[in-house]
């Protein structure tokens, strides 16, 4: 809890407040929402009618999720959170957003993440801001999730599969239509979302705002967790038809951010991005040129970190004389993407194209007895660390064998260049840097699914995927993966089969799906205490050295990252499978029973321990009630113990800790009332039972003054949650 009398503190912009101030909110709320009705016209807008708590499988290892549907736990303030219900995925907390989404154990750059077809990367250094920290889920049409490398559209590394948030194009049918919602919740959560469209003969345009914020959370025990966040984004997009089957579609978003983190020594003051983008599309060519895509897209990333500007200021101020400290790092990005669909006689579809990209990353910072000091960043030069690029071509083929069997396949080859520059982490980031060398790499990927509808209501499927993925920024340059001239990183190669089958009939609807991949030179990272000079375990003031970190590491490359510790990456081979099952079943008109699990086991077989950072087993079971406009429902989380662990060892958005998880089971209910086609309310209590408990792939609690936050731990979840969202459609 925060410290009675604290001093020097700097005043946070987002108060805190006891969960009973925040249910005074709710009447409000309710108001505001009878009254949404009367703003609709009675065309029919149909909002979703189910509050979602497991996606279910749409298309053989395609997830879509409404990202616009109310959802539970709390409807999702990030890209992160939203996946999150999705089988199969588990997120690593930090605080109260921006978590790094994980799928099936893989995350980073092992899990694409596009926004409207922007494959972009945060700007933090230490990974504060995964690209789902840019994500305002409402803001999107719909969420993809394709799992495993099971395509080859979509740029490079999809080892665990691709998630693409995307917008359908704005229609161009003259009309004004619009949408909206407003979200209060427990630790003062208030969220605004509101979008209107006018359109024309041949234009259109498009305008949406968002907001989103929440005071510190506290857990099942009632302790307050270094949470707080507050994050807007506008975006515009204006559409044109040149005839009939040409249309141009020009968009552009900014969204400003900031947030607390429980699990390190510093907060995220600044998370702005600016992006935008041209699209081209021409349909119908010819009988054999269906279409022809261009999209051309820039993005900025302009981050800070620091530890006065959401923290009390005394946990710089007095101590070192470079206690108080500012780091800005900053990403620019530019993309671009052309592909046709071909038509080739009746029963083959293929696309063919190529996609190009260019990241620029740059970092500058400061350290002084003093924010003010240390705010003096911002008159430093910016100094390039690391520069990357990509060019890929690729095609892939659907062949319809027969009405009800069909082969998928696709090739992918990409060529790849990084560049690493050192910079020192001294008082001040003022010299040029150490120019580490250069890294440059001929990636394939590739796979072959065959599909088959049976007489029943079934599908099944099987496939193979082949994906190399080079290093990324983080592991590259955090994590030394290039030095002195050389490529010290081999590309990760993995080999993967996927099997399943889908079936959907009158009451019950389901899927199941496995998979088994061996990965040659998994890119392992180790970040713990290294071995001092003696030769024994380090002592206080001693510098571990490259030789160091690498007897305690046991991979190939490493450095020392401050007193007492080092960071280190190297190539190992590894075994992972497991499955997804989600299964719904209409016992009657009104109810509906709901169920999913997702298992995965990994092993490094290289040093003969557990692959680190694999989530435990997980199930849900719930139930959903219709009575006219009511719904009610509610959901059982249950997830298993996980003691296969490597503690230190991991990946760019975690390591394992070095105790195991119990296990944990949480209640959740949530109801629904349709107040009209156009308008909803619905409502939630998540951690029924205000249940103590964190989960597996977590971020360790960091010491931040004035809260009782345990070194080691990991962040606990939140306890007990009430939550109410109120939308309406115009149309």
């Amino acid at each position: 809890m925060p410290a009675p009398g604290a001093s020097g503190t700097a005043a946070p912009d987002i108060e805190s407040t006891e969960m009973n101030k925040n249910l005074r909110r709710l009447p409000l709320a309710v108001a505001i929402s009878l009254a949404l009705p009367a703003l609709a016209s009675a065309q029919d807008a149909m909002l979703g009618s189910v509050v979602v708590t497991a996606p279910q499988m749409a298309q053989p290892l395609t997830v879509e999720v409404d990202p616009k549907a109310p959802q539970q736990p709390l409807p999702a303030s990030d890209g992160a959170s939203l996946l999150k219900n999705i089988p199969g995925f588990s997120i690593i907390r930090k605080g109260g957003t921006d978590g790094d989404p994980v799928l099936r154990g893989l995350a980073g750059s092992r899990l694409p993440i596009l926004l409207d077809g922007m494959d972009f990367h945060g700007g933090c250094n230490h990974r504060m801001d995964p690209p789902t920290a840019y994500v305002f889920p409402e803001s999107y049409s719909n969420v993809r999730v394709i799992k495993g490398p099971q395509t080859v559209l979509y740029g490079n590394g999809n080892a665990a599969g691709v998630v693409l948030f995307e917008n359908e194009r704005v229609p161009i049918s003259p009309g004004v239509r619009g949408e909206g919602s407003l979200l209060v919740g427990s630790w003062s959560r208030r969220d605004v979302f509101a979008s209107g469209e006018v359109a024309g003969e041949q234009a259109a345009l498009k305008a949406t705002i968002t907001h989103a914020e929440s005071g510190n959370y506290e857990d099942g025990d009632g302790t307050e967790i270094h949470s707080r966040f507050k994050r807007q984004s506008a975006t515009l997009v204006g559409s044109y038809e040149l005839d009939r089957d040409t249309r141009i579609d020009l968009d552009g978003i900014v969204s400003r951010g900031k947030a607390a983190y429980a699990d390190r020594a510093m907060d995220g003051s600044k998370f702005d991005r600016e992006s935008y983008g041209i699209t081209f599309r021409k349909q119908d060519l010819s009988p054999v040129v269906k279409a022809v895509n261009l999209r051309l897209y820039h993005s900025y990333i302009d981050h800070v970190m620091d530890n006065y500007s959401m923290r009390d200021t005394a946990s710089c101020v007095g101590g070192a004389a470079t206690g108080c400290a500012a780091m800005n790092p900053d990403r620019e990005t530019d993309g671009a993407r052309v592909s046709v669909d071909l038509a080739l006689g009746a029963r083959n579809q293929l696309t063919l194209g190529a996609d190009w990209r260019r990241d620029e990353h740059t970092t500058r910072h400061q350290r002084g007895a003093s924010a003010a000091a240390a705010d003096t960043y911002k008159t430093r030069d910016r100094l390039t660390d690391y520069k990357s690029r990509f060019a890929g071509v690729f095609g892939e083929l659907t062949h319809e064998l027969s009405d009800n069997q069909r082969l998928i396949g696709g090739l992918r080859l990409d060529d790849w260049k990084a560049d690493r520059t050192f910079i020192g982490m001294g008082a001040v980031a003022s010299a040029p840097g150490t120019a580490q060398g250069r890294a440059s790499e001929t990636l394939r990927s590739g796979f072959l699914r065959y599909e088959q509808d049976l007489s029943s209501p079934a599908t099944v499927y099987v496939g193979y995927g082949m994906n190399q993925r080079p290093m990324d920024y983080w592991e590259a340059n955090l994590y030394e993966g290039i030095q002195a001239n050389t490529s010290g990183l081999r590309p990760e190669t993995t080999h993967q089969l996927d099997a399943g089958l889908m079936w959907k009939s009158e009451r019950l609807q389901g899927s199941l799906s496995a998979f088994y991949a061996k990965v040659d030179d998994y890119i392992l990272l180790y970040s713990g205490p290294g071995v001092g000079t003696a030769g024994g375990p380090m002592g206080a003031g001693t510098m571990p050295g490259g030789a160091g970190c690498l007897t305690a590491s046991g991979l190939s490359n490493s450095r020392n990252h401050q007193l007492n510790s080092c960071l280190a990456s190297g190539n190992v081979n590894a075994t992972r499978y497991g499955a997804e099952a989600d299964i719904a079943y209409r016992m009657t008109d009104a109810l509906t029973l709901r169920g999913s699990l997702a298992y995965v086991r990994a092993t490094n077989d290289t040093m003969n321990v557990p692959l680190a950072q694999t989530p435990p087993l997980e199930a849900k079971i719930g139930a959903d009630y219709t009575l006219g406009a009511w719904g009610v429902g509610g959901v059982i989380r249950a997830v298993a113990r996980q003691d296969r662990i490597h503690a230190r060892y991991g990946n760019i958005a975690g390591v394992d800790r070095g105790t195991t998880t119990p296990g944990f089971a949480t209640l959740s209910l949530n109801g629904s009332y349709a107040l009209s086609k156009q308008a909803r309310i619905s409502f939630g209590v998540d951690n029924l039972f205000d249940r103590t408990y964190a989960e597996h792939l977590s971020k360790g609690d960091a010491t931040i003054l004035g809260y009782t936050n345990a070194v080691g731990d990991r962040v606990n979840e939140p306890g007990r949650t009430f939550w109410l969202k109120a939308q309406v459609a115009l149309d």
